[in-house]
Parts: C-alpha cells; structure tokens; sequence
C-alpha cells in the first residue's frame, strides 16, 4: 500500500468522492469505476469590517476614554492536542473490535486505495489526513462485510454509544483516546464532505463504513459515520 504522508492538515480536501468510491465496494476488494473527485467547498469565511462610530467629543485637558488602547477579544484556547505520529492499531472495546491499521493513499486516478475485503481484513487509516491525535479529523476506512457474506472489521459500528472509548496505538508508544460522539448515516449521493472532513479545533476521529444495504441490488446506499473526539 502506498505509505506517503506529506501534505496532511487540520482539514482535506481530496478523498471527499474517493471515499465514497471505496465504501460502495464493501465486500469486494475492488472499488468500482466512477465519479472523479471533486473537492468540498472551502471551510474559510471572509469578514468585513464593521463600519467605525465617530468619536466622541471630549472638553480640553479631559482624557477620552477612547484614547486608552482597546484590550484584545478574548481568544478561546484550542484544545490540547498530540504531536504528530502514525497509527498502528485501533481498539474498540465495547464492540471486541481490535485491528492492526493499513496505511492508504491515493491512486494515480486520485481515487482512495481500497482495504482488503477478504475475512478477517483490517482497517486502514487515510494517510493524507491528521494521525489520531493531531488537530483535525484522522479519517479511518472498514468494510461493514467480507467476501464471504460474514462480518468486515466494522460490521459492529452502529453499537457504539455515549461513552464508549476508540483508542488508537501510535508509533511513538502513545495512545490516543477518543469518545463516542455521535454516528449519522449519510445516503452515498448526498454525502457531506466538508461536514465529514471539515477542519476541527481539536483532535477528531471519524470511521466510516457502508450502510443501507439493499437486496434488489446487492448494494450498499448509504455510510455510516462515527464522530469522535480525544479525551486522552
């Protein structure tokens, strides 16, 4: 698998369809031919000034309460976050999930490389996107089936409640923690990539996987999505 991991950031724009590509394969480990990439609308807003008020009029030798220099808004911290480091494995107790991670990039043809979908494949982690614990959306890919018609790595991801921990070994030794935010369940052709991807002020962890299997065709419809944040 390719393993490259230059140019990742709080935010990312180019497997917003790629992803897709890959999810619609569920059970193959192939994806299948389609949609070129298209890139989420940006995520940064232009401001403009507000227009300034006349100063007041002040009698001589008074000091103007506006000469005094004007205190700074208040800026929230962001959140603490990790230092950069690649994942190794992903556990998710609460659902027995435990799996070593692929590194997964982009094809020539800009569209996501696909994890196996053989029994017993595992997870793989998008290498353009933040390692789990930087700021940042870390974006994590698994089959919710296998060839075989049993169980893929993620086939347990609507269980997950309030509460429940992911924790992500690095390869610096460290763990990453997260907690269970939410899950949402997005239809294949109205997938919010921004949403999905968008940049974040802390350290998020998003794991996707297919959903809204119909038997007419044999398809998946849908993703389903895991939005998590780090607590450790």
């Amino acid at each position: 698998m390719i393993s490259s991991t230059g140019g990742r950031r709080r935010g990312f724009i180019a497997p917003a369809v790629a992803v897709l590509l890959l999810l619609t394969g569920c059970g193959s480990a192939d994806a299948p031919a389609g949609t070129s990439p298209t890139a989420p609308p940006s995520s940064s807003a232009s401001t403009s000034a507000a227009p300034s008020a006349a100063a007041p009029t002040t009698a001589p030798g008074t000091p103007s309460p506006s000469s005094a220099p004007a205190a700074a808004p208040a800026t929230p911290a962001e959140p603490a976050v990790l230092a950069a480091s690649e994942p190794v494995t992903l556990s998710v107790p609460s659902i027995d999930v435990r799996t070593d991670l692929l590194s997964l990039g982009l094809r020539e043809n800009r569209t996501l490389e696909v994890p196996p979908g053989e029994p017993g494949s595992p997870a793989g982690w998008y290498n353009q996107s933040p390692t789990p614990g930087e700021r940042g959306p870390s974006v994590m890919l698994g089959h919710v089936n296998a060839t075989d018609g049993g169980d893929g790595v993620f086939a347990g991801l609507r269980q997950l409640g309030a509460g429940d921990r992911i924790e992500v070994s690095r390869k610096d030794g460290s763990t990453a923690v997260f907690e269970f935010q939410r899950g949402e369940t997005y239809m294949k052709n109205d997938f919010p990539p921004l949403e999905v991807y968008g940049n974040t002020a802390g350290s998020e962890l998003r794991l996707i996987t297919c959903d809204g299997y119909n038997p007419e065709t044999g398809e998946f419809d849908d993703n389903y999505v895991v939005y998590a944040t780090l607590v450790n």
